[in-house]
């Protein structure tokens, strides 16, 4: 392993931490304020579509763009859209009709939406091509890499929850603006400029014809993150706080949800047994983590159904379960796509696949609004089981072989 191949995986990794940093307090920003002033279940969720919705564009044209000028030049239009994004929505005047301020608060949200998942292509890209010569390596570092991206993600929850109580919701969006301005000066100073530049697709079909695994594990993805996001966005937030919890309550349950589910993606290398080739253990791993999870939501839609003693704990403890057995498939995904990704235009792969992500993430955003107030929670969770038997049922039919028949650890070990 080179010592610039590490150089620049610990520069693109701390320049996403602040990314996502702020990213995450924005979020229970925008939920819980405008929970406060009286909106719906289902408004809340409309008010984050345009930003899932822009992700899956972000994600599909970020890959090309990463490939084509380079990864540092898409951290920082990443950046610098993220830093609009805010300031937009800071320009939100409480004198506005409901109309006004919803149609203002999901544009900002949609330019967020860009910057969010063309700062994690990128970032996501920097990985393969720094672990070239980093034989074996690709698993851990992916891991570490999205298991710390997601802690700083719920410490990120946490520090939305906390600026709103403590300094209101304008001046918590100048403070993270600010903190991004900090992290676009240091991708500008040291992130190398050629890293992941390569030659890109020339057509839109070349673009989207993507191999037999990448295809499957996208669809996978797409269930998979719907089944988070169909209780995660709306349903358990609201549920939390109409419960009687505060926002630094709901606001720290969600984030000690993140941070843990975070650490178990860090460790999952030590929880799925490795194999030679790099696939034919890892495969069977992500099918049978599915299978697990999706018992979770089952049995707790029951309990929730039943209105069981201290149900808002009950609810808190089987998250967390579920927290646990969702990072290891997320991260389990997250390596099988760069084991299937070719290395030549691996960022239009990962752009590929982390677009089926945004996908899931908008389909589980609208179903959380909806399932919520038709519902309650019982109705997000049952959502939530479906997908995971979705998910599970795609994961038995992903090959376990790359589309050359090469094995992963060799395409590791000779540095492509």
């Amino acid at each position: 392993m080179s010592s610039s191949g590490t150089r620049n995986y610990a520069i693109v990794t701390t320049a996403y931490w602040g990314f996502t940093l702020s990213d995450g307090a924005l979020r229970m920003l925008v939920l819980l304020h405008f929970y406060r002033l009286g909106y719906s279940p289902f408004t809340l969720a409309f008010l984050f579509l345009l930003y899932e919705a822009m992700g899956v564009v972000a994600n599909l044209i970020g890959g090309w763009l990463a490939t084509h000028y380079g990864i540092k030049r898409m951290l920082s239009v990443g950046l610098a859209t993220e830093i609009t994004g805010f300031l937009l929505m800071s320009a939100l005047s409480p004198a506005w009709s409901l109309a006004m301020s919803v149609a203002w608060v999901v544009g900002a949200q949609g330019i967020c939406g860009i910057a969010k998942d063309l700062t994690k292509t990128a970032s996501k890209s920097a990985i393969k091509a720094t672990a070239g010569d980093a034989s074996g390596q690709l698993f851990k570092w992916v891991a570490f890499f999205t298991g710390s991206k997601n802690a700083m993600k719920g410490i990120g929850f946490f520090l939305g929850g906390l600026l709103l109580q403590a300094v209101g919701f304008q001046l918590a969006l100048w403070i993270m603006a600010g903190l991004l301005a900090i992290v676009f000066l240091g991708v500008v100073s040291f992130v190398p400029p050629l890293m992941g530049k390569s030659k890109a697709s020339k057509s839109a079909r070349e673009l989207f014809a993507k191999n037999r695994g990448i295809n499957l594990l996208a669809a996978a993805r797409v269930a998979l993150f719907g089944a988070r996001d169909v209780w995660f966005v709306v349903g358990v937030p609201v549920f939390l706080y109409a419960s009687g919890w505060t926002f630094t309550m709901v606001s720290g349950f969600v984030a000690a949800w993140t941070i843990g589910y975070g650490v178990v993606q860090a460790i999952a290398p030590a929880i799925v047994r490795r194999s030679d080739d790099g696939l034919s253990t890892e495969v069977p791993a992500a099918r049978r983590w599915s299978a697990l999870l999706a018992v979770v939501p089952i049995g707790l839609a029951v309990l929730v159904a039943m209105q069981v003693p201290r149900l808002e704990w009950v609810v808190v403890c089987g998250l967390g379960i579920f927290g646990f057995a969702f990072a290891v498939n997320s991260s389990v995904h997250s390596y099988l796509v760069l084991a299937y990704a070719g290395s030549e235009k691996a960022a239009e792969d990962v752009g590929f696949y982390y677009a089926a992500n945004a996908v899931g993430r908008f389909f589980g955003t609208l179903l959380s609004g909806l399932l919520y107030q038709w519902g309650g929670l019982t109705y997000a969770l049952a959502g939530s089981a479906t997908m995971l038997v979705i998910c599970w049922l795609v994961t038995l039919v992903l090959p376990t072989q790359t589309a050359s028949g090469v094995p992963t650890s060799a395409v590791n070990s000779a540095g492509l």
